[in-house]
């Protein structure tokens, strides 16, 4: 059809066109917003974002509360003796309510729009690159894609199981606390939440198919993950899921262990955290000329805009499973956003990042920069140093010594290529690495500046030390 006839059946013509209002499609909305009022945002569904409502937030506020009971419970060592009684209805009441107190401040936002903006319903792009919604069909200008993910259920789950299976998008309703619970995944979300339920008193075996935990790739910090982390939590790691059902009044998940022997496990409930998946096929993304590969993620993504190849079209945040990260979502918004205007200096274009995830187990994951895998795959002549917390004086002063840090150095160049963690304060140790890499920073620059005594911090510093001594000696492998 010629676009004429295509102009001619649309209802509503506009410059920019976002479908989905999460942190992407909302940071997207505000930067276009800058320069262009002829814009429009739809979406279906809670319009607060994945993050607020069934994300970041609510996951550490069920952290916090482990953290409370692990704590106390573990306080005996220092001389502090505490009788313990976890109130699972107490515990998940805090939950929702500030939950809800952190969702209310985006839907204030969103309700601060025009209202002609801000269009409810499912999207669907047709054949004519019309986007279809309610009784409308728009013509865009530019169309930025922001509609996330779901949880993915294995197919034939959801059936067996009924109301004993929950996802990351409705565990966080339950009124109370179950006895035992299986979490079926050891990805960031699975590792979380395994652990801050098992140290509210749940049951808790945490199952995974590959024998790594947090998107660990060093094997030497994986090794290192699964030791602490083990010590309080039942792992089955490297293990093959044959079936799940229910009988009478319980969960079944029938397993196969590393050795193959067969398994079962029984129990009250089953948490479903093997990843999210993007919807981009049932959108209809095809119709304006966006490729999928066969995992469903766009061919030709900038990632730091979203753009695709040189289409007016952008696949931002989850949508483009590239990295499914809050940060990573909100700073393409804020780039697509700026893209589609025609002064994006002015609209803030955000410049791309390095790496940064992490997992907030006890002790954290973290990961910076480029991974292991990355550097030798590059041939990059390069050096790690580490440090062990299992000696590291702060750490052990805090109880909570357990953990290694690797940071990957360039000889060349004496700058930092990545880092790989399980460690206490990785959140802040990742961090410092990440500015260190952004800037382009030295070892010995950041060894010049201070390390305060005693801290946990001074575990990097170690590390550093080690990859200063490093750099005149020839390259081992590791």
């Amino acid at each position: 059809m010629s676009a004429s006839s295509s102009d001619s059946q649309a209802t509503r013509s506009v410059d920019v066109a976002i479908i989905g209002a999460g942190t992407a499609g909302q940071n997207a909305f505000k930067q276009a917003r800058k320069q262009s009022d002829d814009i429009v945002i739809i979406n279906e569904g809670f319009w607060t974002t994945t993050c607020a409502t069934v994300g970041c937030m609510p996951s550490k506020l069920l952290i916090a509360a482990g953290e409370r009971a692990h704590h106390a419970k573990a306080s005996e060592e220092f001389g502090v003796k505490a009788d313990i009684n976890i109130d699972g209805k107490q515990v998940m009441k805090r939950v929702q309510a500030l939950r809800d107190y952190f969702t209310s401040h985006v839907q204030d936002s969103v309700d601060d729009w025009p209202e002609d903006k801000k269009i409810s319903g499912r999207a669907y792009i047709n054949s004519d690159g019309l986007i279809e919604v309610n009784d409308e069909l728009i013509k865009a200008k530019h169309v930025i894609v922001a509609t996330g993910s779901t949880p993915f259920v294995p197919e034939g789950w959801q059936d067996n199981l009924g109301e004993r299976l929950y996802t990351s998008d409705t565990i966080f309703e339950i009124e109370d606390l179950p006895t035992s619970l299986a979490v079926v995944g050891a990805g960031a979300i699975g590792l979380e939440l395994a652990q801050s339920f098992s140290r509210l008193g749940v049951e808790v075996t945490l199952l995974n198919r590959a024998n790594k935990i947090g998107g660990l790739t060093d094997p030497k910090v994986n090794e290192q993950a699964i030791k602490c982390l083990s010590s309080a939590l039942t792992l089955k790691l490297g293990i093959e899921i044959t079936a799940v059902a229910l009988d009478d009044d319980h969960a079944l998940i029938h397993y196969q262990d590393e050795s193959g022997k067969a398994q079962c496990w029984q129990g009250d409930a089953v948490l479903v955290a093997t990843g999210r998946r993007n919807e981009l096929k049932a959108l209809g993304v095809e119709h304006l000329g966006v490729e999928l590969d066969k995992d469903d993620k766009p061919k030709d993504l900038d990632k730091n805009t979203g753009q695709i190849s040189n289409l007016p079209v952008y696949v931002i945040g989850d949508a483009n499973a590239h990295l499914p990260l809050l940060h990573v979502a909100s700073d393409e918004g804020y780039s697509a956003g700026a893209s589609v205007c025609d002064d994006t200096q002015a609209a803030n274009l955000r410049p791309p990042a390095p790496p940064l995830s992490i997992v907030f187990c006890e002790p954290q994951i973290a990961n910076v920069g480029q991974s292991l895998k990355d550097i030798k795959e590059q041939s990059l002549d390069h050096v790690i140093g580490e440090v062990d917390f299992g000696s590291q004086g702060r750490s052990r002063i805090m109880g909570v010594n357990c953990g290694l840090l690797r940071v990957y150095a360039c000889k060349k160049t004496d700058k930092i290529l990545g880092a790989s963690m399980v460690a206490p304060d990785a959140e802040y140790i990742a961090h410092i690495l990440a500015t260190a890499i952004t800037n382009e920073l030295t070892v010995k620059q950041l060894l010049d500046a201070p390390f305060y005594h005693p801290t946990i911090l001074e575990g990097l510093r170690t590390a550093l030390r080690q990859v200063q001594d490093k750099m005149d000696l020839p390259h081992q492998s590791d």
